[in-house]
């Protein structure tokens, strides 16, 4: 069916009014405004929701994980560095025990002190249900991050140990989803999670001043922060949901805010009439399709599948995103370390299509009926609204007519856990949604791992293949950087030659500001550190 559009001036306007009785009270001169894309505040407890622009904005700025991201550069891609953990290492004897040292004289926001105790106390509240602060909401979003986690247990105060269930060399990666919010204010809200959140005590170098729901947060410095370097220069961070594109920018061009995610193409010449800047980056992040590989499915036919990659006009799809995309080659840029030398090329090419689906038995008297989970906006999902028209008159073009189902962006979350054969996506066959992959595990693993099929993990299409799992293995128990990156490569290969998802763009993360903006580096990472930003 058609997809209705959700670009109207009407939203816009109402976005537009929420913004005015809220968000033009006294500024401070150094208060930075910011209209993220997500359509509410993301959660305040720890461990957030609303996906990697969560993570941006709540995650990385109020609270710490134990391993984290260096954002300090955008000209090479991040790499992980010390958080609350100074150094980890597996002992060579037994690859499964891992050892974390913990930073020490860190304090949470509320003053109590940081330990390996807060890190046992932390897991249990996503792993544990039987613990006192098992947090069901805070467990949805970091259970699936961390399935090599099996034990773990405090060897002294600054002293960690974590045991996997098997030999995995992913496990950084893992941990740097997770952050640490304090038991002392836990337990001074009266143990009551709903209390934290409107108080909220991380380690970040920011602090939640206040938030209203689906209408502002405000954040202050940490004076105390651990990392001098890191200490905010601004006064105050206020963060506002405006979900859909014109809204954002009329309330950029208007002066209500000095910055916004995700521009709608279209209005970057009015944006740069102004004199306001528009900053992009490549950095890790793709658009796709994640396929149903469940029983019925059209797309177990590889056929179909390469047919589908081949159906899509990327050079065309750039020029309605205004140049701001890199076409997809695969599941990772050309560019990337882990790219290889995968031998299906993905390109336009519409004949060919229609050839493999001739192939799999469909053609113009018999097109291939497909329905696709979509969101009209949410975290990294670039513009899906207008992207999945297009790809929707691409694909019928060749002869896939596509029926879209259109959720909110955090119910699209849930049924992406959910996974392709649970009643609540009602047949879908596939689901947009874009990826982080900048680490072998979150990148690659989580999407196709047998263990890992919904509801148990990520892999939302119920994918399970012997020599994919074989590759995953070699993955985990290489801990040579250079010979797990060989596997890696040859991992991706598969990725590619087997058409495993549709790969259509990779993000170049485009955001819009006002010249008054000034000390941003825009790394090559979902995240930001915005403690080096000033007012002018």
């Amino acid at each position: 069916m058609a997809l209705k559009t959700f670009r109207s001036a009407a939203l816009a306007a109402l976005s537009l009014a929420a913004l005015a009785g809220t968000s033009m009270h006294a500024l401070a001169a150094g208060t930075l405004r910011i209209g993220m894309t997500a359509s509410d505040i993301p959660l305040t407890t720890g461990q957030v929701d609303q996906g990697g622009e969560g993570m941006r904005f709540i995650g990385y700025t109020v609270y710490n994980s134990l391993v984290e991201w260096d954002l300090s550069s955008a000209d090479k891609p991040s790499v992980l560095t010390p958080g609350l953990a100074t150094e980890w290492s597996a002992d060579p004897a037994d690859t499964t025990k891992w050892t974390f040292k913990i930073r020490e004289g860190v304090k949470f926001h509320d003053g109590s002190d940081f330990t390996a105790h807060d890190v046992v106390w932390n897991l249990d509240k996503l792993l544990k249900t039987d613990a006192e602060q098992y947090d069901p909401r805070q467990a949805a979003q970091g259970k699936s991050r961390i399935p090599a986690v099996d034990t773990y247990r405090a060897i002294d105060d600054y002293t960690l140990e974590v045991v996997t269930k098997a030999p995995d060399a992913t496990l950084p990666y893992q941990l740097a989803w997770i952050f640490m919010s304090s038991k002392a204010n836990w337990e001074a809200k009266g143990k009551n999670w709903e209390e934290v959140a409107k108080e909220p005590s991380g380690t970040g170098p920011w602090k939640l001043a206040s938030f209203v729901p689906r209408e502002r947060a405000e954040l202050v410095p940490n004076t105390g922060y651990w990392d001098e370097a890191r200490i905010p220069k601004l006064d105050k961070m206020v963060l506002m949901p405006l979900p859909e594109p014109n809204a954002r920018t009329a309330a950029l061009l208007s002066g209500q805010v000095d910055w916004i995610e995700a521009p709608a193409p279209d209005t970057i010449p009015a944006i740069k009439a102004q004199g306001m800047t528009i900053t992009s980056n490549a950095f890790p992040h793709n658009w796709t399709w994640h396929l149903s590989r469940a029983e019925g499915s059209p797309w177990n036919d590889i056929n179909v599948r390469k047919a589908a990659n081949l159906a899509i006009d990327r050079d065309g799809l750039s020029e309605l995103l205004g140049g701001l995309m890199i076409p997809a080659k695969g599941f990772v840029p050309p560019s990337n370390q882990w790219f290889g030398k995968p031998t299906f090329d993905v390109k336009y090419d519409p004949e060919e299509a229609k050839r493999l689906l001739a192939e799999a038995g469909y053609g113009p008297d018999k097109p291939l009926k497909v329905k696709a989970l979509i969101s009209p906006s949410g975290s990294g999902q670039m513009l899906p609204l207008p992207m999945n028209e297009y790809i929707q008159q691409s694909l019928a073009e060749v002869g896939i007519e596509v029926e879209f189902m259109v959720v909110e962006w955090n119910q699209m979350i849930n049924l992406w856990r959910a996974g392709a054969k649970d009643p609540s996506v009602e047949g879908s066959h596939s689901i947009n949604f874009t990826y982080f992959i900048q680490d072998p595990f979150t990148g690659f693993l989580r999407h196709l791992s047998c263990d890992l099929v919904a509801p148990n993990g990520t892999n939302w299409g119920h994918y399970c293949d012997p020599e994919m799992e074989e590759l995953f293995k070699q993955i985990k128990t290489t801990f040579d950087p250079e010979k797990q990156d060989e596997v890696i490569r040859k991992t991706h290969e598969k990725f590619v030659d087997d058409a495993l998802f549709l790969m259509v763009t990779h993000d170049v993360a485009p955001r819009a500001m006002t010249g008054k903006v000034k000390g941003f580096v825009q790394p090559q990472n979902w995240y930001l550190n915005f403690s080096s930003i000033t007012m002018e």
